[in-house]
């Protein structure tokens, strides 16, 4: 069976080849536009390629073979997620991405000399991200396989990405709002959960031609499992190691974020917990402190516990889609790899 480390191997050399021509294309217009090519390398210089990795492996789940075209294909979904990185650290006026300057941030060097350097360097890094998003179809649509192929996965791309935007707009429009439980796990259904899992799921099952059952299969484990996976995120976002994550823990904390993390806090905190945790929140000013205060409410209020409970379940609900479907042999252990990665991943 191909390794996940060898899939990711070949999705790392077709996105840095194809992406590094296209930035000197672009480079080739002018030189001032190099820092700009420096932006688009650099967005997919590394990554875990998950979201690839399941595009791939639903394709195989359809009883298809290995192919480069394939695997050019699954390669589309990593600039998808490029894109929205790009714009998601915009959006949240996050500084790191990885461990590195994230483009808006790297890109003020660059426009030093305007007259609003930051508002510029914003600018260009919101084309940046768009012109991943570009890049995300024309590498999908040239990847190789045949137009017949393509055309029944097209109708996916307008779900991801409606879907996908629906659920940052629902980030924005609830950030700095009381939000629900409810409320914030459809934020993480929509703006991750989907286009982590289910999507590329369906658009290379729908590549392979896969039957209707097992495209619910793709449904009923993808779900559950990218909810799971945002689920971790979170917690990892004010719980891990910022040497692993290459983010400082205080970003959630200081946009405040209406994660699933904080609303379960809010509906579970003593009365003074909860006005400690209101004072915290959105304050730019925040430090190690605060972080150490923030992380034993959670903790007192079940709300580190409870999202943990939730991540156990919805593993387990993707387990279990898996149990009852007849996928080739290679496909469902690569499935059930990745499960148990998206459960325990420390990054």
């Amino acid at each position: 069976m191909l390794s996940q480390a060898d899939l990711k191997a070949r999705i790392d050399t077709e996105l840095r080849a194809f992406v590094g021509a296209e930035a000197d294309l672009l480079e080739a217009v002018d030189p001032l536009l190099a820092p700009v090519g420096a932006q688009l390398r650099a967005a997919v210089a590394d990554g875990k390629r998950i979201r690839a990795a399941f595009c791939y492996w639903g394709w195989r789940a359809a009883g298809q073979g290995d192919t480069p075209a394939m695997v050019r294909a699954a390669a589309a979904m990593e600039l998808v997620h490029a894109a929205a990185l790009v714009h998601d650290d915009l959006i949240d006026d996050s500084p790191l991405r990885r461990g590195l300057p994230a483009p808006h941030v790297a890109l003020r060097e660059a426009t030093a000399k305007a007259p609003d350097p930051d508002g510029a360097a914003r600018s260009l890094a919101l084309l940046v991200g768009d012109l991943l998003m570009a890049y995300a179809g024309q590498l999908f649509t040239g990847c190789g396989l045949p137009a017949l192929y393509l055309s029944r996965a097209r109708p996916m791309w307008s779900v991801l990405a409606r879907e996908l935007i629906a659920g940052e707009c629902l980030e924005v429009l609830r950030t700095g709002t009381e939000t629900d439980p409810a409320e914030s796990l459809a934020i993480v259904r929509y703006k991750t959960a989907k286009y982590t899992v289910e999507h590329p799921l369906q658009i290379g099952g729908r590549l392979g031609g896969a039957r209707e059952r097992t495209l619910g299969v793709f449904s009923d484990y993808g779900l559950p499992l990218g909810e799971a996976f945002q689920l971790r995120d979170d917690l990892l976002a004010v719980f891990g190691d910022p040497a692993l994550t290459g983010k400082s823990n205080l970003d959630d904390l200081v946009a405040a974020r209406p994660t699933a993390l904080v609303a379960f806090a809010r509906q579970g905190a003593a009365p003074g917990d909860r006005a400690v945790l209101d004072r915290l929140l959105g304050r730019d000013d925040l430090g190690p402190a605060d972080l150490a205060e923030t992380r034993a409410i959670l903790q007192r209020s079940g709300a580190r516990g409870r999202v943990e409970q939730l991540i156990a379940q919805r593993v387990r609900r993707a387990r279990a889609a898996l149990a009852g479907a007849a996928l080739p042999r290679s496909a469902a252990e690569a499935l059930h790899q990745l499960a148990e990665a998206v459960a325990t991943r420390k990054s």
